[in-house]
């Protein structure tokens, strides 16, 4: 799983020995249909990857080719694979460059992030430091991220040959990583909530009689730290997000999510101000929040209407109801495999709370203060 910032220092640490390449298959003169293993991970995503993996191994036969990604990989700590190959004339990048729009729309789709979904494919570098002119002197190997519980790595040469890698060692050797930007899916993602459940009346504008005309009250995040993420070490960092319940101002369940970018690593405390619940925005003096991790297989149009089909069988009844039982039954058990994991949860936040509270699993702690967010 990629995400901004993180997949050179997160996939050096991933397991992918060098020097313990077992070639799974044979010679050179084979490589034209090479047999390659299973990817470590099985869903639509992983098999997505680790075609794309398999075919931008093939394009690094190609001395130009070979250069410029090493030129690009070594300046950004991830690269737009899509956008990369733009800029290359050969005939088999351009070939690349077809297999990327096919892949780019399968993710979209495998996401359930729609037609408008932005480019997710990225490739890193993992490995030893090197330089540009080592890179394209000898081709890395090319990878795809595994799952949490992969005991080996599948990379693949330039020849197509399918190599498995020790996932108990930093690699020695450079290798290119390919993934899907997490983050980047992550913000498009929550887009989809939000948009779904304001189509179901979750999510509906009002005014509550207690906001003030000059502004409204807030409750905002001064410090956070997560014990565990629910990122496993090999995958780097986490990809944080919130949501926040309550009944809205037209006495139905409201859901507000909340993206949390800052939160990469566990045992870190951040201090982002950030705005976590707008009590303009409900009936009651009280609200819950579920925090979770989007280990990267996430469908959020599937999980957004699952999310509407529980939430709007609760009706108000005239007093608050906690809300994050109801938000965790609504996923389904396969979701808790490499897809979004539950972090912790906080019960009844008010909007006079302040201080430092632990959820409810003892995973987070969170330091919150009373905002008043006033009119220009």
């Amino acid at each position: 799983m990629f995400a901004e910032r993180r997949l050179r220092a997160a996939l050096t640490a991933l397991a992918l020995s060098g020097l313990a390449l077992t070639t799974l298959q044979g010679t050179a003169g084979a490589a034209d249909a090479p047999t390659a293993p299973a990817p470590a991970k099985s869903s639509p995503v992983a098999g997505i990857e680790d075609t794309t993996a398999r075919a931008f191994a093939r394009t690094l036969a190609e001395p130009a080719w070979r250069k410029q990604v090493a030129a690009a990989t070594l300046a950004g700590e991830d690269v737009d694979l899509l956008a990369l190959t733009a800029t290359s004339r050969t005939s088999s990048v351009r070939g690349l460059r077809s297999t990327l729009a096919g892949a780019e729309t399968d993710v979209a789709r495998a996401r359930g992030l729609g037609r408008e979904a932005p480019p997710l494919l990225r490739v890193s570098l993992a490995g030893p430091s090197a330089s540009a002119a080592h890179l394209a002197r000898t081709a890395p190997l090319v990878a795809s991220a595994p799952s949490e519980d992969a005991e080996v790595v599948v990379a693949y040469d330039s020849a197509g040959r399918a190599h498995e890698l020790d996932a108990a060692k930093a690699p020695d050797r450079p290798v290119y990583v390919v993934g899907v930007d997490g983050q980047t899916a992550l913000d498009a993602g929550l887009k989809v909530i939000d948009k779904e459940l304001a189509a179901r009346g979750l999510t509906s504008p009002g005014i509550n009689t207690s906001a003030s005309a000059s502004g409204f009250w807030t409750t905002r995040i001064k410090s956070i730290s997560v014990a565990d993420v629910k990122e496993p070490w090999f995958k780097g960092d986490a990809e944080m997000f919130g949501l926040v319940t309550g009944f809205g101002t037209d006495g139905k369940v409201r859901v507000d999510t909340v993206t949390m970018p800052y939160i990469d690593d566990e045992g870190t405390t951040y201090s982002p101000g950030q705005i976590l619940v707008n009590w303009s925005n409900y009936k009651y003096n009280l609200a819950d929040v579920v925090l979770m991790e989007d280990d990267g297989d996430t469908n959020y149009s599937s999980l957004a209407k699952a999310l509407a089909a529980v939430l709007l069988t609760i009706a108000d009844q005239g007093a608050y109801i906690p809300l994050v039982d109801a938000i965790i039954d609504a996923m389904p058990t396969s979701w808790w495999t490499d897809d979004p994991d539950y972090v912790d949860a906080f019960y009844t936040l008010a909007r006079e709370t302040t201080g430092t509270r632990t959820g409810a699993s003892a995973n987070a702690r969170m330091t919150v203060e009373r905002y008043f967010v006033s009119e220009l």
